[in-house]
């Protein structure tokens, strides 16, 4: 094998590193430490906060808390088909094929105008969300995003060796 080719056989691809990497191991804690605080919230004070809201803001209310839940679903998609990556319990490409089945635009949240007349923890709770899907979209296409065909380029000096050559063989 030529010193060329065995380098290039040892580069190092980011996105297949991620998943053992510190970073991710905080993201997939903070994504689902953020699921589990949301059931908790919708099952607890969530509950009790959406009794007392007015009706059209009750279905807002409804509407929102069933977008979260489903942008949360789909981010915990992810990360666990990451994770499975890390744990050895498939490959990359496998991961890449699966993730189709999640939608990381899923469940955008209506207008901020009525965003704004929910419960603060909720509106909270959507706004973290968001941040957490914004970093896993980058995140995802920085590791699903096909590197770029490696074009060989030769040795920059053949031309010039190649014009000595040339003027000394006269």
């Amino acid at each position: 094998m030529s010193d060329r080719s065995q380098a290039e056989g040892a580069l190092v691809q980011l996105s297949e590193r991620f998943t053992n990497s510190a970073a991710f191991s905080t993201l997939f804690r903070e994504g689902m430490d953020l699921v589990e605080e949301t059931a908790a919230y919708l099952d607890g004070a969530g509950r009790t906060e959406a009794k007392a809201l007015d009706r059209a803001v009750s279905l807002t209310y409804a509407t929102e808390s069933m977008r979260l839940t489903t942008r949360l679903m789909q981010l915990a998609s992810w990360l666990l088909l990451h994770r499975a990556v890390k744990e050895g319990e498939m490959t990359l490409v496998q991961a890449n094929r699966e993730k189709t089945k999640v939608k990381l635009t899923a469940a955008d949240p209506g207008p901020t105008d009525t965003i704004e007349k929910l419960p603060e923890q909720l509106q909270t709770l959507i706004s973290r969300s968001m941040s957490l899907q914004s970093r896993v979209r980058r995140l995802d296409t920085s590791i699903h995003t096909p590197a770029p065909e490696r074009v060989p380029i030769g040795n920059p000096l053949v031309p010039q060796l190649n014009a000595l050559k040339a003027a000394f063989e006269r």
